[in-house]
């Protein structure tokens, strides 16, 4: 039975690592060992698991069902394994949480610096990327998601909202005026850092019926982070996320307009497998971060209304 289990474990690495050499890579055995390994699993269960080229590997239709029974076997092991070490009884062990990048900087990290402070026994990897982590595929604890959730399997829950905003400097409304409805932007300087339909129009939706007007993109940048230094220093108006911008509007730095045009606001959750026992560092981050982040988008949200005032 251990080498069924070894077999599964390095049948999941080369369909994750995309292929042979790279599982036998990470796993740090031969190569011909991880090849051996895969063709006594598919001759014990005599059916091709996977369809080799020399580009990629592809799994055949029981290859999809096997990996993911595999998956799921392996992780009753292991969540056997930490109850035996002790990890449900005591919180240690290595936390691995994704956010992205501005809103893991500006707010998780900094709830994850006195989690750690707290939790001696527990280390902490943050993934800081704007793009969606799977979470079981990658081995990821815990998610920030910013966005409406599609219904899956995993457990969310609700932290705060946010908004998106249309923001510029009291330098630049002094000079070209403060716009009172979107289609007012038209003869604006705009800074845009979002894909290419983002630099030609942008979209709002205060109620059920949608406004779409052109803008003119003086300024596009990758980065929010970059648009939000643009329109400090005066460039025009830019549109980001209320928290990206919380610190310049709470220095003053930049304000907010078109205030009764904006979109219903964005969820903010944290996002988790949801094993039927969850491991006790995953308990006790997420009974840690929720009321630190809660407390921290309800103090951005207080300071985007009071800007409005």
């Amino acid at each position: 039975m251990p080498d069924r289990f070894e077999a599964m474990t390095i049948l999941v690495a080369v369909v994750d690592a995309g292929s042979f050499s790279a599982a036998a890579r990470q796993l740090k055995i031969p190569l011909a060992t991880v090849s051996r390994k895969v063709a006594e699993l598919e001759s014990h269960l005599e059916t091709r698991l996977l369809h080799r080229s020399t580009r990629r590997l592809l799994l055949t239709e029981a290859g999809q069902a096997y990996v993911a029974a595999c998956r799921r076997i392996l992780e009753e092991v292991g969540e056997a394994e930490r109850a035996a070490t002790g990890e449900y009884a005591v919180p240690k062990g290595e936390l691995v949480l994704t956010a992205p990048v501005v809103f893991g900087r500006l707010h998780v990290l900094p709830v994850v610096a006195d989690f750690l402070k707290t939790y001696p026994g527990i280390d902490v990897r943050m993934l800081l990327t704007d793009r969606v982590v799977h979470l079981l595929e990658d081995r990821v604890d815990v998610a920030v998601r910013i966005a409406e959730l599609a219904d899956s399997n995993f457990v969310a829950a609700r932290i705060g909202t946010v908004r998106r905003v249309v923001c510029a400097s009291p330098g630049y409304l002094a000079e070209h005026g403060t716009p009172l409805h979107p289609a007012e932007l038209a003869t604006h300087a705009c800074i845009t850092h979002e894909q290419v339909t983002a630099r030609q129009v942008w979209h709002f939706m205060p109620g059920k019926s949608a406004i779409v007007v052109p803008i003119r993109s003086r300024l596009a940048v990758s980065t929010a982070e970059a648009a939000i230094d643009a329109a400090v220093a005066g460039i025009g108006l830019t549109r980001v996320l209320s928290y990206q911008m919380a610190n310049a509007l709470h220095g003053g730095a930049l304000g907010i307009v078109l205030q009764a045009f904006e979109s219903a606001p964005l969820p903010v959750s944290l996002v988790h497998a949801g094993q039927r026992m969850l491991p006790l560092k995953l308990r006790a981050f997420l009974d840690f971060a929720t009321p630190r982040l809660k407390a921290r988008l309800l103090a951005v949200e207080a300071d985007r209304q009071t800007a409005g005032k």
